[in-house]
């Protein structure tokens, strides 16, 4: 996992000697003018350099991610029954509502047919039952049958609207189960292997059919030290954060962070976030590794040199310039890295020339030759 780029040491010398040859050159310098003209009648040494320019550069995190289907469902039957047909071909891309699979209906129907028929048989039992107790009421109020006879009428027609009501579950009952036989996608997705073939008995949510994820959008995974979680809100509070995805030997996706995590993983120090991608392309895959690049935001105008142009002395960090052909050194501060650059917090300006190679030649006062002009370099720089 690459941290997100903040200040550090740039740890560049080349040999082991060339702090002492530093040394010893500032040690000359401090004698006065008649060692400094020798220096400027040694051989020049010969030097590549690179001019200091602004630009505009991203502050970011790279990590190293993983990608997730944005939903993933795995097709079970509902039923007990028989694979009759399989309508798509393994990896092919569904879409939602359409027929996956069809399970034998002839057993469904059947008994749909059955619930329905006793639901018509109870409905009929109960209407005459109604009939009854209407004509023993009338005839209990004229005092012709003993009340009894007419509450027992009034209770048989209950029982049975309670029977047809139960008839009435039976028949949805059965109808559902019917249509349980046609099994649906239930999201945009792509298809897995089949894991049941046609023919094949099935019992209710016991073996997966298929597995289908949905690739568009997707999911990006990375988790990032804890201590990036600030900056991160920070950044994310003031708008939407873009991700870019790049696979190995594919052309990076960009997407936008949608989630963080609601805690921090004790074990490692870490929180996981997410990122939403469209995925048009389908070159993000499911369980594929991928490099994150998170754009937290971008300082204008940075003062910018390559990173190879700065070695390590005594008193720090310092880089050699080159002023009309000679050499001097200059002590600067790093803000932070950034590729192959690095961002000078103080210790030049825009437009300064300082040496990439050949520094362990070079000496302090000493003159060198250009073998790299600097309109050469800031140009290829920028």
């Amino acid at each position: 996992m690459k941290p997100m780029h903040q200040s550090r040491p740039v740890h560049l010398l080349r040999h082991a000697g060339l702090g002492i040859l530093v040394a010893a050159a500032l040690a000359a310098c401090s004698k006065g003018g008649p060692e400094m003209s020798q220096k400027r009648q040694m051989p020049p040494a010969n030097v590549k350099v690179a001019v200091a320019v602004k630009k505009d550069v991203p502050l970011q995190v790279e990590v190293v991610g993983t990608v997730e289907a944005y939903a993933t469902v795995s097709v079970t039957a509902q039923i007990n029954g028989q694979i009759e047909k399989i309508h798509f071909k393994e990896g092919d891309f569904v879409a939602k509502g359409s027929l996956l699979v069809t399970l034998d209906p002839r057993p469904f129907k059947a008994a749909l047919a059955q619930a329905e028929a006793a639901q018509a048989r109870d409905t009929a039992q109960l209407e005459n039952a109604r009939r009854d107790a209407e004509r023993n009421e009338s005839l209990a109020r004229e005092g012709v049958v003993p009340r009894q006879q007419a509450d027992q009428t009034t209770t048989a027609a209950d029982a049975l609207a309670a029977v047809v009501a139960a008839d009435k579950a039976a028949v949805e009952n059965a109808r559902l189960n019917l249509a349980y036989c046609y099994i649906h996608s239930p999201i945009d997705g792509k298809t897995g292997a089949v894991q049941l073939n046609e023919g094949n008995l099935i019992k209710a949510n016991d073996k997966s059919i298929v597995t289908i994820y949905q690739v568009k959008p997707i999911y990006v995974s990375f988790m990032v030290p804890q201590a990036q979680l600030a900056a991160i809100r920070e950044h994310m509070a003031a708008g939407r954060l873009k991700v870019t995805a790049t696979p190995e030997g594919v052309r990076g996706a960009e997407g936008t962070l949608v989630f963080i995590d609601n805690g921090i993983d004790p074990a490692t120090g870490t929180i996981r976030l997410k990122a939403a991608f469209n995925n048009g392309g389908g070159r993000l895959v499911p369980g594929q590794f991928v490099n994150v690049s998170m754009v937290l935001t971008t300082e204008k105008d940075a003062l910018t040199i390559p990173s190879h142009a700065v070695m390590n002395g005594q008193k720090g960090e310092f880089v050699f310039l080159v002023k009309n052909g000679l050499v001097e050194m200059r002590l600067v501060t790093i803000r932070r890295a950034f590729g192959d650059d690095v961002l000078i917090e103080k210790g030049l300006e825009a437009g300064d020339t300082v040496v990439t190679d050949g520094q362990i030649q070079a000496v302090p006062g000493g003159p060198v030759k250009v073998t790299e002009s600097g309109e050469k370099a800031k140009e290829e720089r920028q």
